[in-house]
């Protein structure tokens, strides 16, 4: 089967065959450019799309990716981004491997196709060529004979007229045997180009044409393999990254079955306990004994009476207790404010009050109306939004729960351990210089470390400094949990024994001032059977100093027992906090009293830190 032999009339068919061949392969490298385009918008959209959800540095949404969930959220997303490289690896190889190959091979197939029908061209024209002069010597023979012909009947008419001369006769004779003589020639001519017109015909339909044809056929038929192999390429680049998109869903299923919800669940205590206790029973007010309940609420008469110094032990259902007491300097003296210190005025909760907490001494409001107010109050939400919304929040985080608060210190602590190892490591490496250039003053100078040593010396100082603070601040969170969780066992001890008690200090969880408050349920407080004593601890010795310190803000104290400081002001400490959150300070011997521990920089004397 040879298109030469087959097809040796189809030159004009031929040519517009192949014609149609390279479009046809032209068509396809476009479709492969589109695909591969549109491969690369896939593969930039996942991209962004991945780039959209993953989450911000810095921000509260890392924070959120702790948790299974959302951390399988985060596999799923850098899976995708890795599944989105496989489609750029897809347009990537089809652009190298097929639009680049094929875009070269179609310039080459269309200059061996031109040149194959120029050569069947030229052979058409040479043949056309051979025919023209055949038909040019065919056309002169006939003539020839024409001509020939007449000569020769010219001359038997003149030969025949007995009035013509003998010259003209023979005249007319010698004309006819000429007119023969060329229509001879003509002959002879006619038959040598005949002949050669036969071969070159034959030679042109039998061997020129064929051959011409066989290389367009072969032409043809590379093409034909070439987009063969070509589509079998574009599978194939497919299925090349089929095993690692395979591989981005393995992991993402597998990032889906690593989703712990009892993880999350946990989590999610972890991060919003606040270690408070849930509101207890509300106690039963006897309202048929007024005058029992006004003796023990409100009054100190009765306990002067009996001369008996009760102690009173908070329940589960109460928050603290509020010491309804006669104002004397005893008080005042001898127990810190029976309210947590207020913030400092840099606090982010909108509900903390920076003059302090209001007096204990207030009229007793409804026992309803206070449990409305405390149902109603929600200070925890108040501290989280203004958290969310940036604000800056107190250096101890006491705006904090006790929990939160507790959280917060320990990554405090532990950042600042890490940046005191970092400058020790540029400290003591910069020590190793500093004794290389003593040993090789040819290195360089040793003396121009020195000023980065003593920086490093003053930063390392002050990061101690600032750990030794929130360490303090930590222990102290630390020992109200631990006290809290002691008054939650004792009380649970004396609930059965001191139910009257209880009864008897019905107080709201929560401070005046809406802000949130520890639990003081541990704390016993002792009646005062008679001022006589006040006298008598007039003349007691003051206590002695044990540190200095320096107010950071400005406190007035309105409160029973608390002294008013100005902000940079420099005291005397004469008791430290003792977990309260209260720090016992003196101006001079005879102003003296309590400031929150968070208002003042403590400075103890050496000997008391031994102490």
């Amino acid at each position: 089967m040879s298109w030469g032999t087959e097809l040796w009339d189809q030159f004009d068919n031929l040519e517009k065959h192949t014609q149609w061949g390279i479009d046809v392969l032209e068509k396809f490298i476009k479709f492969v450019k589109e695909r591969t385009e549109i491969e690369l918008s896939y593969a930039k959209q996942l991209r962004n799309l991945s780039k959209k959800y993953q989450p911000k540095k810095n921000s509260k949404e890392e924070e959120e990716y702790r948790y299974t969930s959302a951390r399988a959220f985060l596999a799923t997303l850098n899976e995708m981004n890795d599944y989105a490289g496989q489609h750029e690896v897809i347009s990537e190889n089809m652009t190298s491997l097929i639009t680049g190959e094929l875009t070269r091979y179609v310039q080459e197939l269309k200059q061996e196709r031109k040149s194959h029908f120029h050569d069947g061209r030229k052979a058409q024209q040479h043949i056309e060529t051979c025919w023209k002069q055949l038909e040019a010597s065919k056309r002169r023979f006939e003539r020839d004979c024409k001509e020939a012909d007449r000569a020769q009947q010219y001359f038997e008419k003149m030969d025949a007229d007995i009035n013509v001369t003998k010259a003209d006769v023979e005249k007319a004779r010698q004309q006819a045997q000429l007119r023969h003589q060329m229509a001879e020639d003509s002959k002879a001519e006619y038959s040598s180009t005949l002949q050669k017109f036969n071969s070159e015909q034959h030679d042109h339909y039998y061997t020129h044409i064929p051959h011409i044809f066989q290389k367009i056929q072969e032409m043809e038929e590379r093409r034909i393999v070439r987009i063969g192999e070509s589509m079998k390429t574009f599978a194939e680049v497919d299925r090349q990254v089929i095993p690692i998109i395979g591989k981005c869903l393995d992991e993402i299923t597998k990032a889906a079955e690593s989703i712990d919800h009892k993880n999350d669940s946990q989590l999610v205590i972890e991060a919003f306990k606040s270690g408070f206790e849930p509101p207890g029973d509300v106690d039963f007010e006897d309202f048929t004994q007024p005058m029992k309940r006004t003796v023990s609420e409100s009054s100190l008469s009765n306990s002067r009476a009996d001369g008996k110094s009760e102690p009173k032990f908070g329940g589960k259902s109460k928050g603290k207790l509020w010491p309804f007491i006669k104002k004397n300097k005893l008080m005042s003296l001898l127990t810190s404010p029976h309210q947590p210190p207020p913030p400092p005025p840099a606090s982010a909760s909108p509900s903390a009050v920076p003059n302090g907490p209001q007096s204990p001494k207030q009229q007793k409001e409804p026992l309803s109306h206070r449990f409305n107010e405390f149902m109603t109050s929600k200070p925890k939400i108040h501290c989280f939004r203004s958290l969310k919304r940036g604000g800056a929040g107190p250096e101890d985080f006491s705006n904090l729960p006790p929990e939160q608060r507790r959280k917060k210190l320990q990554q405090k602590v532990d950042e600042l351990n890490r940046d005191i190892q970092k400058e020790m490591d540029q400290r003591d490496a910069l020590t190793k210089m500093k004794d290389v250039y003593i040993k090789n003053p040819q290195m360089g100078d040793a003396a121009s470390v020195d000023h980065r040593l003593a920086e490093l010396g003053q930063n390392i100082e002050k990061l101690r400094l600032e750990v030794q603070k929130f360490e303090a601040w930590l222990a102290e969170v630390e020992g109200r949990l631990s006290m809290r969780s002691e008054a939650r066992r004792q009380s649970g001890l004396y609930e059965a024994q001191n139910t009257s008690a209880v009864n008897s200090c019905a107080q709201d969880r929560e401070s005046p001032d809406g802000s949130y408050t520890e639990e003081q349920s541990q704390e016993t407080e002792m009646k005062v059977p008679a001022t006589d004593f006040d006298d008598e601890f007039d003349d007691e010795e003051p206590l002695p100093t044990i540190g200095t310190c320096k107010a950071l803000y400005t406190f007035e104290g309105q409160n029973e027992g608390t002294i008013s400081v100005a902000e940079g002001e420099m005291l005397y400490v004469i008791e430290e906090d003792k977990g309260d959150g209260w720090t016992r300070i003196r101006r001079n011997e005879d102003e003296e009293g309590y400031v929150p521990t968070s208002y003042v920089e403590v400075y103890l004397d050496k000997n008391a830190k031994d102490s």
